[in-house]
């Protein structure tokens, strides 16, 4: 049996956590919040259940959706749209972008012309040249641009090198406008979303809360806790690894968002299947979403719509773009040994969603 910390109770620590304990080590789970669960965590506004941003469950993985459907019963969002509201229009259409609103657009005739000369065949050298060479410039500008700009604090999508992660996305819909057809889109049935999955998961460890780590030296395990130092066997981290080495090659480069709640004097606003609405102009936030929507057992008069502001108060998003990951991967290569780092933070890569959180803790506790 085995010492083991983990650093962080999100999805990933959490699964960490619950895995290791199954196998008979010893774990110790240290949360600086006082709650587990993360980001994750189902918390109240108005009498409304919410979370901090959406945390829908995706995953194109039957087991990865049976695991966690046996800890909190999941209801499958087969019908998930998002809409993008493009203010010079104006109008509302589907993103990804569908080649079906185009002609809902009093452009489309100039739409149509670009749609007909791009420059498919060409490798792009950054994220703007593969939107434009793929969509156009108008679609370019109507639905990436400013959205992505405004997203990530950038002058010019070109800094988003050939790395990017969106280059790897759907340019131009047809067919079905539900946002996922190729993955599953499920939320817990729950009032309490995923928490009973947490309290699951740390029910066989020692828990600290509202608990700040005040050093770090991970070469030989061990942290210090109110001026004490533990030591451990095993350490799997889920928070950044520049922290928990402690800056060696220098800061990596993190976006933030604040959560601006309203509750409205209505049932529900948004249509039947949309569950996000997408701001691409000069509006201070990125997104919308409204709470009910996933938390359908909410039967409240009333509605908690919450708008997601980019922000440099805190640090949720890594930045995808070569620069960053080439840093992050010096980190990575440095732990160690019995040193593992899971999860968006931990591995420094934003398309870690919560199926990735798992996956990542089954294999860490798999090979221990």
């Amino acid at each position: 049996m085995a010492k083991v910390l983990v650093i962080g109770s999100g999805f990933a620590g959490s699964t960490a956590t619950l895995l290791l304990t199954r196998k008979g080590h010893q774990v110790t789970l240290i949360e600086r919040d006082g709650f587990i669960g993360g980001g994750c965590k189902t918390l109240t506004y108005g009498g409304h259940p919410y979370t901090f941003g959406p945390r829908h469950f995706l995953t194109q993985d039957e087991s990865i959706f049976s695991f966690l459907n046996a800890f909190t019963p999941l209801r499958r969002i087969p019908d998930h749209e998002f809409l993008t509201y493009v203010e010079r229009d104006p109008g509302f259409y589907h993103f990804p972008i569908h080649r079906d609103d185009v002609d809902l657009m009093p452009d489309a005739a100039a739409i149509h012309r670009e749609l007909a000369n791009r420059k498919l065949e060409l490798v792009p050298a950054n994220l703007e040249d593969y939107w434009i060479n793929n969509v156009g410039p108008t679609l370019f500008s109507k639905f990436v641009d400013g959205y992505t700009r405004k997203m990530w604090g950038l002058e010019s999508c070109a800094e988003f090198d050939e790395g990017t992660w969106s280059i790897k996305s759907t340019p131009l819909k047809t067919g079905p406008k539900a946002a996922w057809t190729e993955a599953i889109s499920a939320f817990p049935f729950a009032v309490n979303g995923y928490d009973d999955y947490f309290a699951a998961c740390a029910s066989g460890a020692e828990v600290l809360l509202s608990t700040r780590i005040e050093a770090f030296d991970m070469a030989r395990r061990r942290v210090q806790v109110e001026g004490a130092w533990r030591s451990f066997d095993l350490v799997v981290s889920t928070i950044s690894p520049e922290i928990i080495l402690n800056d060696a090659f220098g800061p990596l480069r993190w976006m933030g968002r604040e959560l601006w709640k309203i509750v409205l004097p209505v049932r529900e606003v948004f249509p039947e299947h949309v569950y996000f609405l997408y701001y691409a102009n000069d509006e201070p936030f990125t997104r919308m979403v409204e709470y009910k929507k996933f938390y359908r057992c909410d039967d409240s008069p009333t509605t908690l719509i919450a708008m997601e502001v980019p922000s440099m108060k805190n640090q949720l998003y890594p930045y995808p773009m070569k620069s960053e990951q080439v840093r992050a991967q010096r980190y990575l290569d440095s732990l160690p040994e019995g040193v593992f780092s899971i999860g968006r933070a931990g591995r420094y890569d934003y398309t870690v969603g919560i199926a990735g959180a798992i996956q990542q803790a089954m294999d860490v506790v798999r090979g221990v």
